[in-house]
């Protein structure tokens, strides 16, 4: 089974955003919300090249989210990586 491309994952996980939105811990939220705005920008800049593997989008979400770390304390990038973990798990 082939994975699916990067606007058809971008499309699944809305709904694991809606539902950290509507029963996350604050934690969750927080994480959710700040990942959000780095995993939309990826999304549309890839897609706009006309990439759409879902190869390359996880390394370019990790290399953009290590490019603003200077923006988070050390706990809040856990929480970040561990919601991008999970949202990589999630992806199909």
């Amino acid at each position: 089974m082939s994975k699916q491309s990067i606007t058809e994952m971008s499309d699944q996980l809305d709904a694991v955003f809606d539902e950290i939105i509507a029963s996350g811990s604050d934690d969750e939220l927080f994480a959710s919300g700040y990942l959000r705005g780095h995993f939309d920008l990826v999304v549309a800049r890839l897609t706009m090249a006309g990439i759409e593997d879902q190869e390359k989008f996880w390394p370019e979400l990790k290399f953009n989210l290590e490019n603003h770390a200077d923006e988070l304390k050390p706990d809040d990038i856990a929480l970040v990586t561990a919601m991008m973990e999970r949202l990589e798990r999630a992806a199909v």
